[in-house]
């Protein structure tokens, strides 16, 4: 069986490594095409044949990889979701579940090599690593923090104030306020300010996903 591959990243690099794999499958694979942009990943699968898309989440401005998934999955279900990233997101293992994202890879932290994932996906096994990957956040580790700790992480990355995310949250200023204290506590950094621009500087928070 010959499978169609698209390939949707913005960085040329990885487009080019992630060709170099398909081309050298031993012919199980053919390269339909690459795009830069979810958006274009979404009309290449209107009107051409894919099995296969190997998506990045986020790419630039527009829509990201999680979303693009759901929508080709929409009009064209058999087509097979295989999403990459490098980002340590909290939220994109849950979110590419509920897409219907087939697998799910991490460029930095490999479970299994790339075509391994890819011959695992089009064999019919969803393959999704347990967690996402563990880097150091002040003086602690992402992974420390507690899913409510990250849900308020999100909406200060966000720029909401205490009250809207206790609104968002469905729970109290105060806890809202304790959530903060004690995350400040965990890396050591001065404001919420700081714990805001270092979660999206490291790729913990990804506001523009919809993640909050």
């Amino acid at each position: 069986m010959n499978y169609q591959v698209l390939i949707a990243d913005d960085y040329r690099m990885i487009r080019q490594m992630f060709e170099e794999i398909i081309k050298g499958a031993g012919g199980r694979y053919s390269l339909a095409g690459t795009v830069d942009n979810a958006e274009e990943a979404i009309t290449f699968c209107r009107f051409h044949k894919v099995d296969l898309v190997v998506m990045d989440v986020v790419m630039g401005s527009g829509m990201d990889g999680i979303d693009a998934a759901a929508e080709i999955k929409k009009f064209s279900p058999n087509t097979k979701v295989l999403i990459v990233t490098s980002m340590p997101e909290s939220s994109f293992i849950r979110r590419a579940k509920e897409a219907g994202v087939d697998s799910f890879w991490h460029k930095e932290v490999q479970d299994a090599p790339l075509l391994d994932v890819i011959d695992r996906t089009m064999e019919g096994e969803s393959v999704y690593p347990n967690a996402m990957p563990e880097v150091w956040f002040g003086n602690t580790v992402s992974t420390s923090l507690t899913d409510r700790e990250l849900d308020v992480l999100h909406g200060l990355v966000g720029g909401a104030s205490n009250s809207e995310i206790a609104g968002d949250l469905g729970i109290s200023e105060r806890s809202v306020k304790q959530h903060i204290t004690d995350m400040l506590n965990k890396t050591g950094f001065r404001s919420r300010l700081q714990l805001a621009v270092r979660a999206r500087g490291d790729g913990i928070v990804i506001n523009d996903c919809h993640t909050v």
